[in-house]
């Protein structure tokens, strides 16, 4: 069987056993609870006001991501405290794993794709490599698996078919381990207008290293029409996604301004106003 005749028996397994996947919107926690504290708690500035989404959408998954109790540190990988303590003000309440894996690029795309699993939208979720290549989640959840050999990513079936989530987190360490922020920012498509800037935008520069944040929440004012947003991250070496400070307004501080400067600064990293990006409509990541 080739691996496209695979992916379209995937798909067909997988809208035939809808059920199979979870219907919990954050399946990494066991023990789901409506007294979570989420983003949507933190306040936005004075006169300022969520921005209206439409319920089910990216945005609107993100806004309700569960939050890690006040004054929580932000952890590594090992368990250790991350040397610098003073750039959050808030930590997702979402694991990191054990290994040196999941950093800026690989935290946006576990957030991204943890949504598209929740929703069971499994064709949605596909990544590229480092040198280019495909990494889709039907193909993996069909038992295919990549063999890489230099910059050579061939495909080959190791297993039996398994929708899983246990399975989905193995698919995902894969793709940490050979993606990226230069891998990522080459997918993404480029904002051309920072004034237009949406919830699960993404500031990134590509690199080795490189590095990535993204838009977490957004607030606007009736009277005076100014916008302000959220930025969440991880870093290196893989740790905590959390929600960063301000650094150059302590009084906005989480929130940043819409329109931007020609730099924004955050806490460890500078980006341009032209690093902003974002992920593909639907109907176009499908026809990919």
């Amino acid at each position: 069987m080739t691996v496209k005749r695979a992916i379209l028996s995937a798909v067909m397994f997988v809208l035939a056993f809808p059920r199979l996947a979870t219907g919990n919107s954050y399946p990494w926690q066991m023990n789901e609870t409506n007294t979570r504290r989420v983003v949507s708690q933190i306040p936005p500035p004075a006169g300022f006001r969520r921005t209206e989404i439409e319920s089910g959408t990216f945005a609107d998954w993100l806004r309700h991501l569960p939050l890690k109790k006040r004054g929580a540190p932000v952890l590594l990988h090992d368990g250790k405290p991350k040397a610098n303590q003073g750039v959050h003000v808030a930590v997702i309440d979402i694991d990191t794993g054990t290994k040196d894996l999941q950093q800026c690029a690989d935290a946006i795309i576990r957030l991204r794709a943890e949504y598209l699993y929740s929703r069971k939208d499994f064709t949605a979720i596909h990544f590229n490599f480092t040198s280019g290549d495909k990494a889709s989640f039907t193909s993996w959840l069909s038992g295919y698996r990549p063999i890489v050999k230099g910059n050579r990513v061939t495909w080959a079936k190791q297993a039996n078919k398994d929708i899983s989530y246990s399975n989905f987190r193995k698919y995902l360490r894969t793709v940490f381990v050979y993606a990226g922020s230069h891998s990522l920012s080459r997918e993404l498509q480029v904002r051309k207008d920072a004034s237009h800037m949406q919830i699960g935008d993404v500031f990134i520069k590509g690199g080795f290293p490189g590095h990535a944040v993204v838009v977490l929440d957004m607030a606007e004012n009736d009277r005076t029409g100014q916008r302000v947003f959220l930025l969440a991250q991880s870093y290196m070496p893989a740790q905590d996604i959390h929600i960063m400070k301000n650094p150059t307004n302590a009084s906005l501080s989480p929130w940043y301004k819409i329109p931007l400067d020609d730099t924004l600064r955050t806490p460890e990293w500078i980006f341009e106003k032209f690093d902003l990006k974002c992920f593909a409509p639907k109907s176009e990541t499908d026809n990919r």
